[in-house]
């Protein structure tokens, strides 16, 4: 078996998870190749079977070609003809992930798909695949994707980024070259998401939903001097925010708000945050920048007495699983597959931007501490990664022998 997998990068959330993938198929004797984009950022590292797309150039065209004229996914269409003819032999499975960020003519991959009867499993980390443009809606609260999206709410210079509205045309699009595939599984690591993918033109498809999981070797229980570092004294509840992009979508306004209501009994510490974003927060919270050290945030979950997140988009967020993992309990908002990490034993969830009910959970977590870290740390082994992915090896396994 030959398994090709797609994505627009070899690393942050989906990267890595496309490669943790191919390594759980090379030991089980799966061959596996990945292709990405050639950017600068993946060109960071080396990937045994990496195959790369086009090149700066034709990224760089294809970036801006999209932004002028609102088709995204529509250009790169010589790199992609070239990346086809060079894989030699055609793959068993083709597993897509995410092909929106502009470097592969998808209307060539999908015809490339259905003319060679591919077996594709596509895993959803967003929206975008049933939408005329968007990656999330549930802030717009817009629902045109059901029947044909037009006069489109999403911001244009929001990712993917587009000058003009062509949502109508990129929506009929979607459902020409998407719908049609003789053998395709589409994954979706929440509940929330596969209920969506039933309600768009891809609900003749069969949808299986494999969450996110994490590794449960890195993120654990780990004691530190975080709290003596940064002035925490032991006495002081300690709240902690997590994301990479911060901005409304993630909550940040509910931290500067919940910053103003609590007292200096308690403390909170945003991580992932950067100078444009120091300059939004008020002086008693803790600003610590990104960090890809993935051991030092754990030991930052375990400093924590609660972990705060108030996303009002997202699909299945890693962060509330690395929390419990370290046997820190979570508070987040009702939106998308955030609640789906948390059950009644390791935290609570609120109505989305209903910030005093945010308030009081919070209290009630870190006065009462109603969850303990047991349990936290139970409800996170649901979610090691290597049982996800040896779920998609055995996906492979069942779609190749139907």
């Amino acid at each position: 078996m030959f398994v090709l997998e797609i994505n627009t990068s070899n690393f942050g959330s989906t990267g890595n998870i496309a490669l943790h993938i191919c390594e759980a198929c090379e030991k089980s004797g799966i061959d596996t190749a990945i292709a990405y984009a050639k950017s600068r950022s993946n060109m960071k590292k080396s990937v045994p079977n990496g195959l790369l797309i086009g090149n700066r150039f034709s990224r760089n065209l294809h970036l801006v070609l999209s932004y002028v004229s609102g088709f995204n996914g529509c250009f790169s269409l010589i790199s992609t003809i070239e990346f086809l003819r060079k894989l030699g032999k055609i793959p068993d499975i083709i597993h897509l992930h995410n092909l929106h960020n502009c470097y592969i003519n998808i209307p060539s991959l999908f015809r490339y798909i259905k003319n060679h009867k591919i077996k594709v499993v596509w895993t959803l980390h967003d929206c975008w695949a049933f939408t005329g443009r968007c990656p999330h809606f549930e802030m717009a609260h817009c629902d045109r994707w059901k029947t044909g999206c037009h006069d489109c709410p999403y911001p244009k210079h929001d990712y993917p980024a587009s000058y003009v509205d062509c949502t109508k045309k990129m929506w009929k699009l979607k459902k020409e070259w998407f719908t049609g595939i003789e053998n395709m599984t589409i994954v979706t690591p929440s509940q929330w998401l596969a209920e969506l993918v039933k309600q768009s033109f891809l609900k003749d498809y069969p949808v299986r939903v494999i969450n996110n999981g994490i590794d449960l070797s890195v993120f654990q229980p780990t004691p530190s001097n975080f709290r003596e570092e940064h002035g925490i004294t032991p006495d002081k509840k300690l709240l902690l925010g997590v994301a990479f992009g911060w901005g409304k979508r993630k909550g940040l306004d509910v931290f500067c708000e919940l910053a103003k209501r609590l007292d200096d009994s308690y403390q909170i510490v945003l991580v992932g945050t950067d100078d444009g974003v120091d300059q939004q927060l008020p002086p008693n919270l803790i600003s610590i920048h990104r960090t890809e050290n993935q051991r030092e945030l754990a030991k930052i979950y375990t400093a924590a007495d609660v972990f705060v997140n108030p996303t009002r988009e997202d699909n299945f967020p890693t962060t509330n699983i690395e929390s419990l993992a370290c046997g820190t309990p979570v508070v987040t908002f009702e939106t998308g597959g955030s609640p789906e990490a948390i059950d009644e034993t390791c935290g609570s969830v609120v109505p989305c931007d209903d910030v005093d009910a945010l308030e009081k959970k919070i209290r009630r977590v870190c006065e009462e501490k109603p969850y303990p870290p047991e349990a936290c740390l139970q409800r996170a082994k649901a979610f090691d990664m290597k049982d996800r992915f040896e779920e998609y090896v055995k996906l492979y396994e069942g779609i190749v022998h139907e």
